[in-house]
């Protein structure tokens, strides 16, 4: 039985992050989509397009699954960080193999913009982070 108290936080920080890391996948949208529509064509847009909602849809159940979690105890935000980046993973691997057959997607954008976008927003988003108890969440917008 775990006996760790659950602490109930004023406001969940993860969710604003998520919102904010889909803003910023919106703000590049159109200059990547572009890109791989150059690039490879209909197809290629079409790829891309569908890659950055789901990389804006993984980081927003990501940051769902971690205030639900944090509602339950220490030891729920651990496996749900540690096993929910692994099923996460699963389910965007196999959204890909589904996805693979449609004449309408190029698998090579697809899994580009899967794994650039996730790593471009994370560091892109690092720089609006506050790291300190006194300003969890995104950094304080500077007056």
């Amino acid at each position: 039985m775990d006996t760790t108290p659950s602490v109930k936080p004023s406001r969940a920080y993860e969710g604003d992050i998520a919102r904010d890391l889909a803003r910023r996948a919106a703000l590049v949208a159109p200059i990547v989509i572009l890109a791989g529509g150059l690039i490879r064509g209909i197809d290629g847009a079409v790829s891309v397009t569908i890659g950055l909602a789901l990389v804006a849809l993984n980081f927003r159940v990501a940051a769902w699954l971690i205030t639900w979690a944090s509602r339950r105890s220490l030891a729920a935000v651990q496996a749900v960080v540690l096993g929910g980046y692994l099923v996460r993973l699963a389910a965007l691997l196999g959204i890909v193999l589904l996805l693979q057959p449609l004449p309408f997607i190029d698998v090579p954008p697809l899994v580009i913009t899967i794994a650039f976008a996730h790593l471009g927003l994370l560091i892109w988003e690092s720089r609006h982070v506050g790291l300190s108890l006194a300003a969890p969440g995104l950094k304080p917008a500077k007056r």
